[in-house]
């Protein structure tokens, strides 16, 4: 077998490839990539059992076809230090001798037989649900849910992104239990209905690697998601289990009514959080009329803050806690001027919204508040 290919394509394949291979494989082989030439089609996949990738890119000067298997660490490091230029694979069909040439070197070593790796599980014909959207649409959900997964292994079902599709609208929700995250897109018209949680590791997978794809096709079965655009194929094992009912625990009673500005309230929270407890990070919020004051301490090293931010309130005064990690991770994921707060009292969850939104989307999120401890 024998391709010429450019340096710099087959670096940005490879390396978005080798974002699917574990640093504790089952099977030595998985450390490889599997490399297959038709024609001249050149695709390359990696795979840690559980899920697979494929990346597919065109190549010139192609002779022979076939597969073989090379050590993934070891090209991506190669192709990462070559300069932007044309390079030949030379693939011996009898003892798997690889040579790679380029113009100012030449570099090489032996391929593993392509029959040796290990095939992936293909999805079912039938009991399948298909739908079409874009990677903008999908890797928006993900941005704005991937940091309100759980992490804690007695919850499995917590520990990914529910997807809940309907037929003219995705829901995404993600929850740890302290905060939950519902963000629906009816940009999206999947025509159909199912459900399934996306665990941690494909969210970012597609996050990173999908990122410059248009349309995306996703495949539904009952263990996995397949999602399939023009240049990857990235088939990903589904977290098993029902994900908790997401719309009992958003609250809808909340009389009160918090308004600021976002990036000044969330600055303010960042400041004050310093002089905080660092184990907890507890701030303490008066609201009222006019202006909201914030509160932390640190006891044990005798620090403390305290900051006054506008806003516009409406309700009676109110004393609340919260973990300042946990509002800033709400406060950054929005992207709106305006930050709305409904609450109701210190113990029960308050509910973050947009100032302003696009009429297709929603985003809410909830956050617990912290006691007070006094």
């Amino acid at each position: 077998m024998k391709f010429n290919v450019s340096s710099k394509t087959l670096y940005n394949f490879a390396s978005s490839v080798s974002k699917i291979i574990s640093s504790r494989n089952a099977m030595q082989i998985l450390y490889n990539f599997l490399f297959e030439l038709d024609g001249d089609t050149l695709t390359v996949t990696a795979s840690d059992m559980e899920n697979s990738l494929v990346g597919r890119l065109n190549v010139t000067e192609a002779e022979g076809s076939g597969s073989f298997c090379l050590d993934a660490r070891r090209i991506v490091e190669l192709l990462k230090e070559l300069p932007d230029q044309g390079i030949t694979f030379e693939i011996n069909d009898q003892n798997l001798e690889v040579m790679i040439t380029y113009t100012n070197g030449h570099y090489n070593t032996v391929a593993i037989s392509g029959l040796e790796y290990p095939e992936h599980r293909r999805a079912p014909e039938t009991d399948t649900i298909t739908f079409t959207c874009t990677s903008e649409q999908i890797i928006k959900g993900i941005e704005n849910t991937l940091f309100a997964v759980s992490n804690e292994e007695i919850r499995p079902q917590m520990m990914g992104i529910l997807w809940d599709v309907k037929p003219d609208e995705v829901v995404f929700v993600a929850t740890d239990t302290r905060k939950l995250v519902k963000y629906v897109d009816a940009t999206i018209k999947p025509g159909q209905e199912c459900s399934f949680i996306l665990p941690v590791k494909g969210a970012q997978v597609i996050k990173n690697v999908f990122s410059k794809e248009d349309d995306v096709k996703i495949t539904v079965t009952p263990v996995s998601a397949i999602f399939q655009s023009a240049t990857f194929t990235f088939d990903c094992r589904l977290i098993k289990g029902n994900f908790p009912d997401y719309n009992r625990v958003i609250p809808t009673g909340n009389p009160y009514t918090f308004t600021a500005d976002r990036v000044s309230f969330l600055n303010a929270v960042r400041r004050v959080a310093v002089f905080g407890d660092g184990g907890g990070g507890l701030v303490k919020f008066n609201f009222d009329a006019n202006e909201v004051v914030l509160r932390a301490s640190d006891n044990n090293l005798g620090t403390s803050g305290e900051e006054r931010v506008s806003c516009d309130y409406e309700g009676e005064p109110l004393r609340m806690g919260f973990g300042s990690q946990y509002l800033v991770e709400i406060l950054s994921t929005f992207s709106s001027t305006d930050i709305v707060i409904r609450l109701a009292d210190p113990s029960r969850p308050a509910l973050f919204l947009p100032g302003e939104s696009d009429p297709d989307t929603e985003l809410q999120m909830i956050l617990m508040p912290m006691n007070l401890g006094e």
